[in-house]
């Protein structure tokens, strides 16, 4: 009866809000309407619809959702915060809609025929395949969606839980009916987040706890499944031949290996050998040395294996040491801009990379979110109200690391890195650097993977020598993970990789709310009014102009209080690969594309 009720509840509400009737259901969704492609499309233009099905693709990583891990996982769970759970297990799962690769932010329908929005924006309706299965013949319905999103929105990782807060009623008037109504605080892209999550089955996962760790293979229903699983070695999916949507528009041409095997290794050079030997067919070269100088191995030479550059359209995001702004030592901007100081990206760049990287400025890098020259009308409105509370600097050209004369050891940039450290009460004291209660300024790096050590060891040589008490301390994958979760840690390494069009995730990133909620992207702790009040303009604007100005301002103020120091990208994948793949002549703009649309030369299915 309960049950009977909470339904009848979820469906005055949809009717009440003025949900859309059927003859206005729509095959697909984007946050400000815009839609490529058109009702009964055959395929996305970057596939090739008959490219051969079977074959291997093996690499490792960087299939990073959630919770996974590069260097081992102890788990097949990816969508809680407990363990470190393999990567690729989202491949097994089917969600609502799909997105398009060559669009912003455009999804088609998946599990879902078609849906329906309620004028309001309160309500939608998800109309489900009656053809939709999982992999052990089970009919996949609404009420197995319904479970899913309760389930997410109650144990899920506390990046999907904390973003499902404003769902208010999940409901499966019918089997292939499922209604979500909101609390009218929702963001606009809400729908379309709920729209990507996996559905699980709910007979499965009333068989088994959710919200444990394990090493057994779930049931999905998507187009792989698990088919072996060396435990912090190596994962192996198999393609599902009979996968159910395998003929739909937003599948053909896609999902063509006949398996696909994640490596795992400790450290970079054992990977390199392993694919130099063969051990696995595909990688992706992140090390600007290694891309330089390694490649010149006989099976390069002979034209076994191949190079390839492949241009990155994506926003470059943010990657770089962040301050963990929860300890009192770095509670003072001045000692967090003194690190930015002691960095000198142009030696690196020079001496370690090659070349290669250009110098990471901006939280919205390579977007039209970034922040230049001084603030526009538009976002002095929005920056106004908090100007009280603002740092000068966002007012005026953006916050912007400083250039070096490339030495390794300019005066000018030392010079002024002491200064701030003095004015943060930070002095030299018998060559270490006190505060006024004589407690010695220490600062740790923490990282899991030991070729980062030639990265942070010339940083943390520059800082000893400014009186800081700098170190790097290198621990196991899991127990990496484990400390990131918690906060646990001075500074540390991480690339947040922005969706073109960014949305509710912001939250997760930078504001209070998840502050101190563990396993969130917050890692400095940034806790700010004013950048909890821009997030949420971004994630509101009704226009995407009115959401780049504020992302801008958004910008302007995140760079203001020197919450990490900024490092490096490139707008490149570098693919090394044995020369056993093909590929659609069209890469997709905002994806690489390999697991989903290549295909193996050595097919034999």
């Amino acid at each position: 009866m309960k049950r009977l009720l909470a339904t009848g509840a979820v469906l005055a509400a949809l009717a009440v809000s003025g949900a859309a009737t059927a003859s206005e259901r729509l095959h697909g969704l984007s946050i400000f309407g815009d839609l490529k492609y058109p009702q009964g499309f055959s395929h996305f233009d970057y596939v090739n619809p008959d490219a051969p099905k079977g074959g291997e693709l093996s690499q490792v990583g960087p299939n990073v959702l959630f919770n996974q891990g590069f260097l081992t996982f102890d788990s097949l769970n990816s969508f809680i915060l407990r363990g470190t759970a393999a990567q690729g297990m989202e491949l097994t799962f089917d969600s609502l809609m799909v997105r398009a690769a060559d669009e912003p932010d455009a999804l088609y329908g998946l599990i879902a025929k078609s849906v329906s929005r309620a004028e309001d924006g309160n309500s939608i309706a998800f109309h489900l395949r009656k053809e939709a299965r999982f992999h052990d013949g089970t009919p996949l319905t609404a009420e197995d969606a319904a479970f899913s999103l309760r389930l997410l929105k109650e144990k899920g990782h506390p990046l999907i839980s904390q973003n499902m807060r404003e769902v208010k009623e999940i409901a499966a008037p019918d089997p292939h009916t499922l209604i979500i109504v909101f609390t009218g605080n929702q963001t606009r892209d809400l729908p379309l987040f709920i729209a990507q999550l996996p559905i699980f089955s709910k007979a499965y996962y009333t068989a088994h706890e959710f919200d444990q760790t394990t090493l057994e293979p779930p049931l999905g229903s998507g187009p792989y499944k698990v088919k072996t699983v060396r435990p912090g070695r190596s994962i192996t999916y198999e393609r599902v031949k009979d996968y159910w949507a395998k003929d739909l528009n937003v599948n053909v041409g896609r999902w063509n290996f006949g398996e696909i095997r994640f490596e795992y290794f400790r450290d970079r050079t054992a990977q390199f050998e392993a694919f130099k030997a063969g051990a696995y067919l595909l990688r992706e070269e992140f090390t600007a040395k290694y891309w330089a100088t390694e490649y010149n191995f006989p099976a390069v030479e002979d034209g076994r294996v191949k190079r390839v550059t492949l241009r990155d359209d994506t926003p470059s995001g943010a990657q770089g040491w962040f301050i963990n702004l929860r300890r009192e030592k770095f509670a003072d901007p001045r000692l967090r801009e003194a690190l930015s100081y002691a960095f000198d990206f142009e030696w690196m760049n020079r001496n370690q990379f090659y070349g290669l990287y250009e110098r990471t400025e901006s939280f919205f890098e390579k977007s039209p979110m970034k922040a230049e020259g001084l603030p526009s009308a538009a976002e002095l409105a929005l920056l106004e109200p908090f100007r009280e509370s603002l740092p000068p600097e966002v007012f005026g050209e953006p916050v912007t690391p400083p250039v070096s004369d490339g030495s390794g050891r300019d005066r000018t940039m030392l010079r002024r890195a002491a200064e701030l450290m003095n004015e943060a009460g930070w002095t030299v004291e018998d060559g270490k650097r006190v505060n006024e209660d004589g407690d010695v300024l220490s600062i740790e790096f923490v990282s899991d993977e030991p070729t980062w050590e030639r990265i942070i060891a010339p940083y943390v040589a520059t800082l000893r020598r400014l009186g800081v008490d700098a170190k790097i301390r290198f621990i196991d994958s899991a127990q990496y993970q484990e400390r990131l979760k918690s906060y646990d840690f001075d500074i540390t390494v991480m690339r947040y990789s922005l969706l073109p069009t960014p949305g509710v995730e912001l939250r997760s990133y930078w504001h209070s709310d998840f502050a101190d909620q563990p396993g969130s992207r917050n890692l400095s702790g940034i806790a700010n009014p004013a950048v909890d009040a821009l997030i949420e303009k971004v994630i509101a604007a009704e226009t995407r102009e009115e959401q780049i100005t504020a992302g801008r301002a958004l910008d302007r103020v995140l760079r203001a209080g020197h919450y990490w120091v900024p490092q490096w990208y490139k707008a490149l994948h570098h693919i090394a690969m044995w020369d056993r793949f093909g590929r659609p002549e069209e890469k997709p703009t905002y994806a690489r594309g390999i697991i989903s649309t290549w295909w193996s030369t050595d097919a034999k299915e």
